[in-house]
């Protein structure tokens, strides 16, 4: 089994420890630093990230993931152009749909329904990407207005922008199958009466249906995306058992579905790469996000693993 392609998902706190981390990051054989993009709660993405850029001279650096909802296709393209051409030729493009209405209300906006999500998903993620293939745009719809908008300058150092798909809606899955270099599997459902959090769908057979409509999208494509799940958390432990059953109270989840789930790493280094190879066998994930606050744990589990492998 080759080892999956592990990224790391981040927010600056101060300058020092951000570049800190950036290098950190490259220095560990990470792919990508990664940094959330939820305007009004967390920092500005595209800036931390051209920061890192200067520290760093492999890693993949974007958003994960930026918000449909509230960017609009030629900013969010510039920013992604500008990105690429700092780094040189590192930047990556990563949407979802959005859930969280206080970003709509902080616009003066209203959260739309489902459907009319999807739809601006899909309208500002063609034009985007479009946008960045160096086509001139004209878009008329009620959800995205464009009118022969292009990328002048900056453009894109990359000839192709790799483009992430995050989230978890039947008829998005089924579009980034068609359409996506990578979809991103969080483990999360419907959002909770706060506005912020979520359900927790870790059931296998959620992630078999995920799957399925990913697959059916991408019957017409030489290649199927590849497939990523955004780790919630890391636990290197000699009593997994126990370490499950504890995590499940907090996730609303039985601790069979912690064991099995590709959103939680939780045992000894080894129990954990013979989870990887379970998911890569029965899902296709071959790429996982951790989160800065389990880093230390990842670099761990990854380290044991590769000396073992020599």
């Amino acid at each position: 089994m080759q080892p999956p392609v592990v990224s790391v998902q981040a927010q600056p706190r101060d300058a020092a420890s951000w570049i800190a981390l950036a290098r950190r990051v490259e220095a560990g054989g990470y792919d990508a630093l990664l940094a959330a993009d939820h305007p009004g709660t967390a920092a500005a993405p595209f800036v931390a990230l051209a920061a890192a850029a200067t520290a760093t001279e492999r890693i993949g650096l974007g958003s994960y993931v930026s918000q449909a909802g509230v960017r609009e296709p030629l900013l969010l393209a510039s920013d992604v152009a500008t990105l690429d051409l700092v780094s040189g030729g590192r930047a990556r493009l990563a949407l979802g749909a959005g859930h969280t209405p206080a970003e709509w209300e902080m616009l003066g906006a209203e959260r739309p329904d489902v459907a009319g999500r999807v739809r601006r998903f899909q309208a500002v993620a063609e034009a985007c990407r479009a946008l960045l293939a160096g086509e001139t745009v004209t878009v008329d719809g009620p959800e995205v207005r464009a009118r022969e908008a292009r990328l002048d300058g900056p453009r894109p150092v990359q000839r192709r922008v790799p483009f992430t798909f995050g989230g978890g809606n039947t008829a998005l899955l089924r579009w980034a199958g068609e359409h996506a270099d990578v979809v991103g599997l969080s483990g999360l459902g419907r959002t909770l009466s706060d506005g912020h959090m979520h359900e927790t769908r870790w059931n296998g057979a959620d992630i078999d249906r995920q799957v399925d409509l990913v697959e059916r999208g991408a019957a017409g494509r030489a290649e199927a995306p590849e497939r990523e799940a955004l780790v919630q958390l890391v636990e290197v432990t000699d009593d997994a058992e126990a370490a499950a059953r504890e995590i499940a109270g907090r996730f609303h989840c039985t601790a069979a579905e912690v064991l099995a789930s590709p959103y939680a790493w939780v045992g000894t280094p080894e129990e954990i790469g013979a989870a990887w190879a379970e998911h890569e066998r029965r899902w296709g994930i071959t790429r996982y996000v951790v989160r800065e606050a389990h880093l230390d744990a990842a670099d761990r589990v990854r380290a044991r693993l590769s000396n073992a492998a020599r």
